[in-house]
Order: structure tokens, then sequence, then C-alpha cells
């Protein structure tokens, strides 16, 4: 009997790739070469071994989900959003507090938004699992950054039409008050915003599947937090359904003791590790 094999693909998109010159559109409003916002080392090669497994193992897979993160140009991690002491620029790679707003060190270039910030703050720094990040101004919402690699969207495209499917596309990041690093949750969930909320629909699409394979970038980020608020939404004995290849997967630069934490953890709590070799290989088995 065919198993259901799923593959989840996290933020595959042309901001988070180290692409080469080749994969490098010209922007027709400045004549120059576009240019990825939050670049990952290792992300171009990782997404050119996924595409090569879905092209290869389409027979076997049986439905393909892909995060897409979607931000507006004015968000609470962006620059933009940011003003320091002297009302100057914050540089990209700042970590905010609640302590540096209170004390005047940071602040919201809207001062009416001081308020709703500080609440945020508190809120994200009560949870425990990061500080603000300001990070460049990056998959903005109907940007060429924001769009999948070429080679991958080629390789699922194959897929669909291969196998009469439809990839499962999931927005994240709409919202500008909130973090969204996982597709499960946000960071701190609007109460107003539905869509920074639980994931309840992608939680029992992934439940119904014997195996879900977990690619993409960044691994010491978005698809840390997706994979870990998964396995929080999963009964124990299914953790093992989890499989995190690691070929296909590689973290921010300057975080990689965060990614290779993030790994021990998840298989110290049931979830496997795997190759694109060994996916292909069972996706194989299983066409």
């Amino acid at each position: 009997m065919k198993r259901n094999i799923h593959l989840l693909v996290i933020d595959p998109q042309n901001d988070f790739c180290d692409l080469p010159v080749s994969h490098l559109p010209t922007n027709p409003v400045d004549a120059r070469p576009q240019a990825p916002a939050l670049p990952v080392p290792g992300a171009h090669a990782d997404m050119l071994r996924l595409a090569d497994l879905i092209a290869r193992g389409a027979a076997g897979l049986s439905g393909i989900s892909v995060t897409l993160d979607s931000h507006h140009r004015l968000d609470i991690a962006h620059p933009t959003f940011w003003q320091n002491a002297d009302g100057g620029a914050v540089d990209p790679f700042t970590q905010i507090a609640a302590a540096d707003v209170r004390g005047g060190r940071y602040l919201p270039r809207n001062p009416t938004a001081m308020a709703r910030v500080l609440t945020y703050l508190d809120a994200l720094e009560a949870a425990g699992r990061y500080r603000l990040m300001v990070w460049p101004v990056h998959c903005e919402i109907g940007s060429w950054g924001q769009a999948v690699h070429a080679d991958l969207r080629a390789a699922y495209n194959y897929w669909e039409d291969a196998q009469l499917g439809i990839v499962n596309k999931i927005g994240k990041g709409s919202n500008p008050w909130t973090e969204h690093y996982s597709a499960v949750m946000a960071e701190v969930p609007d109460a107003d915003d539905p869509d920074t909320q639980l994931n309840r629909p992608l939680i029992d699409l992934l439940k119904q599947a014997d195996r879900i394979y977990i690619a993409g970038e960044a691994g010491s980020h978005c698809v840390k937090a997706t994979t870990e608020h998964l396995a929080d939404n999963f009964a124990q004995g299914d953790l093992g359904k989890l499989v995190l290849l690691t070929d296909c997967i590689s973290p921010v630069t300057g975080f990689e003791a965060q990614y290779d934490a993030f790994l021990r953890d998840m298989k110290a709590r049931g979830l496997q590790t795997a190759t694109s070799v060994d996916a292909l290989a069972e996706l194989s088995a299983n066409s």
C-alpha cells in the first residue's frame, strides 16, 4: 500500500538564497542585478538538492506544502520601523529589548506605536524564545525576493502536472506587529488576527501523513521555529514521523550554534534526520 509522504518546505524564497549571478534578474527600475536581502550560505545548493529530490521522487510524494515569508516594508522587525536616540537609522542585525526602548536607546519612528511596541516586547521576552531582531527588509509582499527559488518552483510545478496535485502555499508574516518565524503560529499571536494564531489546518493536514520531510531556510530560525511548534502539537508517539532533511537546510551566519542545538533537541525528542539521498530511496520505493 502506498504511504502518505508529505514534503514541508519552509521559506524557499529568493531573499534567503545565496544565488549565483545566473539566477539574478535585472531590476528594470535601476538596471542593476537584483540581490537577495538575507542570503543564507548554502541555501542555493539546498534548493538544488531539494528540487532534484522532488523531480526524481515525484511519484512517491503524496503532498507538498510550501511556507512563504510575507512582509510589509514597514514591519516591527525591519529597520524602517525604528530609529535610535538621535533619530538616526537602526542597522540590520540589531537586537532590541524592551529595556532598550524604555531607556530611549531605540524608539519606534511613529511615537504613537510606543505602547503597543512595549506590550509586544514584554510578551516576546516573557516567552523566552527570541529577542526582537531587526532584519534587512526582506520578502516584501509582491517582490522578486518573496518569490520561490526558480529551480524549486520548476520542480514542484512538475510534480503538480504529473500528479495532478496542488502545492499547499502557507503565507506568514503579513502582520507588521509580531515576528512570525514559524508557519504554525506567530511568536506573539495577535488576538485580533487569526493568521497569527495556531494554524490548526496545517497541523491536521500533516498529522494525516505517514512521513513528513522538512526542509528549507533557515535552520536557525524559520525551520527551527516551525518544527518546534509542530513537535509541541504532535503526540509523542507521532514525533518520529517528522524528518529533517539536513542537506536541504542551512542556518543564518552567526547562528550555527543555535541550529546545532535545535537538531540535538529535536533528535532527543524523537524526531528523525535524513539526507535527500535517504528520502529519494524511500520515495522511489513508494512510487
